[in-house]
């Protein structure tokens, strides 16, 4: 058993431990790219064939988002957590309560991958082991239905000869109900997909080393795949190129009628533009293990770097050959839409008989589960982090033998177990999920490009191992306020409610975030916190930056809200 101590009362028995290089954080972000596997469908059923162009643009954008991550990490080599953490300490000077909300943002925005991830690779296990059969009206099973009952029509037949031989644990369930907006169900897909989490904990449990070394194997499994399923079907000549054209958003969403450059359109379009950002920025992840590396100097810009490139690569080939074969009548049937049937597609694209397609979709659960990993890693290091610099409840901030944040583990465990029950449930609950989970990602996006310019400001006496310049800066600060077109304009496109609920959830931080400055610290902060800066807590009452990031702020939730007025669909 494991010596239980907090960061506070043994900080040398609870730090995580300097085992990893960029390398190792790369394999640990390497399971960024089987994001697409989460939005693909719904991408390509609410933006039609625009749906490459979405993916483009969002992965453009978040490769130059990065570079304002990497110069605020290289200021916190003795951090984890990400970029959440760096910038976090950006806005203290302003706001005790925007600081906090940084950190929590991007956890709520990460740790549902682990539920949304587990509820994907549960359907694709379901359709591997108990498919659902297919039927045509020459089938004999629908003929004899026929015959038998008199004056049916074929497409009744085949949807009683369907349900009758389904398998029965595909429509079992324990419990459900509705809630809200949502419905939760405790069904197969659920218990597979708990089961598959706990298997990911027990690695994570090994600590960060023996994460990296996992993902590496499996990584190389996956990356390569994809790969070739992203290649293939360009060789073959499978890419019909009449599938990118006309580039106009649907009349409406999942139906294949063409529409305009109107309202209704852009709307649509910025919908696609904000789901995809969720995958697309989260290769940032890689600064998580700043506090891990060697070297975290030469080691943190390395790792989102070469972690981009990588995306880069992959969530533009992927989606371009999705949509080159598929076609949009293809990508809006419902296995596509739902996600349940992209590893299908994808391994059919490659052809190469049923052994091959086997495999192959055996790999993207495999990628499924790499990216969970990557979750995990990731959003438990910043529950870890944000408690030893006291925005979080105390008790996160233990680590075992292995140096794995093992509370905070636990945390991202049984809120996942929850939000696997409403994931699993049906098309809708999941991207309701999704939407609400991007809407505090968007936020924490806006916080941290910011976070680039006040940090050089308020700090730009401290030696920075790597220097983005200033253009770049500038370019991220811009982009904040695009997302926030994204968020205003886009939420409402997947659930009605996915807007409100995502600031209602980002509003409460400030209890949590109360209990403890208030009242496990008695309206202190740790006294580490600032060290990596050199400051103490006396110098946060000097501002620099004046007025100007209240103004930011205000121009932001403006921004926001005029989006959300004006695209309406």
């Amino acid at each position: 058993m494991s010596t239980i101590s907090t960061a506070l009362e043994q900080p040398a028995d609870s730090k995580l431990l300097r085992h990893i290089d960029w390398r190792g954080a790369f394999w640990v972000a390497s399971g960024v790219p089987a994001l697409v596997l989460f939005s693909i469908g719904g991408i390509a059923g609410t933006t039609g064939k625009l749906a490459f162009l979405i993916w483009t643009v969002s992965m453009i954008m978040g490769f130059l988002q990065s570079f304002t991550y990497a110069e605020i990490a290289g200021l916190f080599p003795n951090k984890s957590g990400g970029a959440s953490i760096y910038g976090a300490t950006a806005w203290l000077r302003y706001s005790k309560f925007i600081a906090p909300l940084s950190v929590w943002c991007n956890w709520f925005a990460w740790s549902p991958v682990l539920s949304l991830g587990c509820s994907i690779a549960a359907a694709y296990i379901l359709n591997a082991l108990a498919p659902v059969p297919l039927f045509g009206e020459t089938s004999p099973e629908v003929v004899a239905y026929i015959a038998a009952h008199a004056g049916t029509a074929p497409v009744d037949a085949i949807a009683a000869v369907t349900a009758a031989a389904t398998p029965a644990i595909r429509t079992w369930t324990l419990f459900s109900h509705t809630l809200g907006p949502v419905s939760f169900t405790l069904n197969a897909t659920f218990f597979i997909g708990a089961v598959l989490m706990l298997i990911i904990f027990a690695i994570q449990h090994r600590g960060i080393l023996g994460t990296a070394n996992v993902q590496k194997y499996i990584g190389l499994l996956v990356i390569i795949p994809m790969l070739i399923v992203g290649v293939v079907p360009i060789f073959t000549g499978q890419i019909d190129w009449a599938n990118f054209s006309p580039l106009v958003p649907l009349a409406a969403a999942y139906a294949p009628d063409p529409g305009s450059w109107n309202i209704a359109g852009w709307t649509l379009a910025l919908g696609g533009m904000f789901i995809a950002a969720w995958s697309t920025y989260g290769f940032e992840t890689a600064v998580c293990y700043t506090s891990e590396f060697k070297n975290p100097g030469t080691d943190t810009f390395k790792a989102i770097f070469y972690s981009g490139l990588l995306c880069m690569l992959l969530f533009i080939l992927v989606p371009f050959t999705f949509q080159g074969v598929l076609g949009l009548n293809g990508m809006l049937a419902t296995p596509i839409v739902d996600g349940s049937g992209v590893a299908d597609a994808l391994a059919g694209m490659v052809g190469g008989g049923k052994l091959i397609h086997s495999l192959l979709v055996m790999l993207m659960i495999l990628a499924l589960v790499l990216c969970i990993m990557t979750a995990m890693a990731g959003s438990s290091r910043t529950l870890y982090q944000g408690s030893v610099d006291g925005w979080l409840p105390r008790y996160l901030s233990h680590v075992n033998e292995h140096g794995a944040p093992t509370r905070a583990m636990w945390t991202d465990l049984c809120f996942n177990l929850a939000v696997l029950a409403i994931a699993s449930a049906d098309a809708t609950s999941f991207f309701f999920i999704l939407a609400v989970s991007n809407c505090g990602y968007i936020i924490f996006n806006f916080l941290n490009l910011n976070a680039g310019w006040i940090h050089r400001i308020d700090n730009g006496h401290i030696n920075r191992p790597w220097k983005a310049p200033a253009w770049l800066l500038g370019i991220g600060a811009i982009f904040a306020y695009v997302n926030a077109i994204f968020m205003g304009a886009g939420a409402k496109v997947w659930n009605p409610m996915a807007l409100w609920a995502g600031l209602i959830t980002a509003a409460l931080i400030i209890p949590v975030f109360c209990f403890r400055h208030y009242v496990q610290d008695k309206g202190k902060f740790p006294e580490h916190m600032l060290a990596d800066l050199g400051m103490a807590g006396a110098d946060l009452s000097v501002k620099k930056a004046g007025m100007l990031p209240y103004l930011t702020l205000i121009a932001g939730v403006a921004v926001m809200l005029i989006a959300n007025w004006v695209f309406v669909i």
